[in-house]
């Protein structure tokens, strides 16, 4: 666990004692289980109101601070499956701090699902903590393990914790953004809902199996959902993801396959930052691959005001938030080794119909804050009383899982050119660039509401690659949307770079 895991705020919620197969509501021992037991569940829950949180624990756990929450750790031995030599394991999570509301976790396996009974002696806890019945507390979250960088250890590969919020790591990488079971109301007026995973189901793993299932169960004032999770880690972690949602009411912004990410400053917006690191984040851009065939790039940027950028489409082949620069010089962070931060991309599966991938970009004063959001939004409401079914793919590594002749854009540079125009510096790199005539490639650029001139492009030797810059007047201080291409021959060698600079 990180600053930022134990910073998020836990979102509590109902007990649900009208379910009977939820140990909270005094279910028997084990019980039936099956392919559509979480989804008839869902289903079920949602066609009951919605009760208020139940964030009940003993007085000693009540008022955890950090430290007193970071003294609480798991005892590795006492993993489930360890001592079964399966290629999983699993480890829970302890309440308090931030993570009051209870998680009731289950077992699957032939069949049935047994719950998984907290228990004190498989933690261990630091001084200064007082004393507690020995109950039934239920979990915060967990973890899965298995062997992913040597065949003789088990890292650390996912963990649920908080919220609907859940991260993954593939192999060699740490712990960077998170993606969400769903966003609610997001960036409104209103205010943001915040569903929460409130039941697992942890599948009993085969001797040789190289994936692990989890259903989760999802709960909120608008809405219930059923999630399968496939999960497969490797050189990409892998999540095969099936969703079947109820709302409770009309979602008119409703965020399906949700990740936050953050950054903090760049070479594109590092002018307020004093620091020695020459970047901060856990991700550089939004990349998506869209319904026509094309392929854009968009820079994150920590606005001094909340942006919002909608891009509308028909059924997408794939969008992420992506950690492009993977140089440990780019931020020189021994700490951190933000190079080593995942991307997360979303396949859809099947067709999505209209809608837009949707980008929220906050403006930040710490790094420990997540303050990038992304998600699809479908064009019309997700219907009350309906079900919507979702499936999608969600790999974890270090880029998108197919790669492509299009050159991509890999850094954004940008500095004052006088006082009414920016330079901006684009560096590209991809094997379309090689052994090409440089008279044959131009860049393309344009802006809403400014000028473009001296526009360059020009073979960059230090990186193999190639530079495209221009500069762009900014005498009104407005907003300006820019977009860049280069192409050869008026035919496309590279992704479409887009960006909105502001004042």
């Amino acid at each position: 666990m990180n600053r930022r895991q134990l910073l998020r705020a836990s979102v509590a919620f109902s007990a649900a004692a009208a379910l009977p197969r939820l140990a909270a509501a005094g279910a028997p021992s084990d019980s039936a289980f099956g392919p559509s037991s979480v989804r008839e569940l869902a289903r079920a829950l949602a066609a009951k109101s919605f009760e208020p949180a139940d964030e009940k624990l003993p007085d000693a756990l009540k008022d955890l601070n950090y430290d007193q929450y970071r003294s609480i750790r798991f005892l590795p031995e006492h993993a489930l499956w360890r001592n079964e030599k399966l290629p999983f394991q699993a480890q829970f999570f302890h309440r308090g701090f931030f993570y009051k509301n209870r998680v009731d976790l289950f077992e699957v396996s032939n069949g049935r699902a047994v719950p998984i009974q907290y228990r004190r002696s498989d933690f261990s806890f630091g001084e200064g903590l007082g004393q507690w019945p020995d109950a039934d507390l239920g979990f915060a979250g967990f973890r899965i393990h298995a062997p992913i960088n040597r065949p003789d250890y088990f890292d650390e590969v996912c963990v649920f914790l908080g919220a609907s919020y859940f991260r993954a790591v593939a192999k060699g990488e740490t712990y960077g953004l998170s993606a969400r079971g769903l966003a609610i109301d997001t960036g409104e007026a209103s205010g943001e809902e915040f569903p929460v995973f409130k039941a697992f189901w942890l599948e009993k793993p085969a001797p040789n199996a190289t994936s692990i299932v989890i259903h989760a169960l999802l709960d909120s004032k608008s809405a219930a959902a059923g999630y399968r999770f496939t999960i497969r880690p490797g050189e990409s972690t892998v999540f095969d993801v099936e969703m079947s949602l109820y709302p409770r009411v009309d979602l008119a912004h409703g965020g399906l396959a949700p990740m936050t990410s953050m950054f903090f400053f760049g070479p594109n917006d590092r002018k307020d930052f004093d620091d020695f690191r020459p970047a901060v984040h856990d991700s550089d851009g939004l990349a998506i691959f869209n319904g026509k065939g094309e392929q854009l790039w968009r820079p994150l940027n920590n606005p001094r005001d909340l942006q919002v950028s909608t891009f509308s489409d028909l059924n997408p082949r794939g969008f992420g938030l992506m950690q492009r620069e993977k140089k440990y010089f780019a931020y020189q962070d021994l700490e951190s080794r933000f190079e080593r931060r995942p991307s997360l991309w979303v396949e859809p599966i099947g067709d999505w119909g209209e809608g837009a991938v949707v980008l929220f970009e906050i403006p930040t004063r710490e790094e420990i804050h997540d303050n990038i959001a992304a998600f699809w939004r479908p064009k019309q409401p997700l219907t009350a009383k309906n079900e919507h079914n979702l499936t999608y793919r969600l790999h974890w590594g270090p880029d998108a899982p197919k790669s492509d002749a299009l050159a991509r854009f890999t850094r954004t540079g940008i500095g004052n050119r006088g006082d009414d125009s920016k330079l901006f510096v684009l560096e590209l790199m991809g094997d379309k660039l090689k052994g090409i005539d440089p008279k044959s490639i131009k860049g393309v650029v344009s802006a809403e509401k400014s000028e473009i001139t001296n526009i360059v492009t020009e073979p960059n030797p230090e990186t193999g690659g190639w530079r495209l810059s221009f500069q762009c007047s900014i005498k009104n201080k407005a907003p300006i949307e820019l977009r860049a291409v280069l192409v050869q021959n008026d035919t496309p060698i590279s992704e479409v770079w887009t960006y909105r600079w502001t004042p």
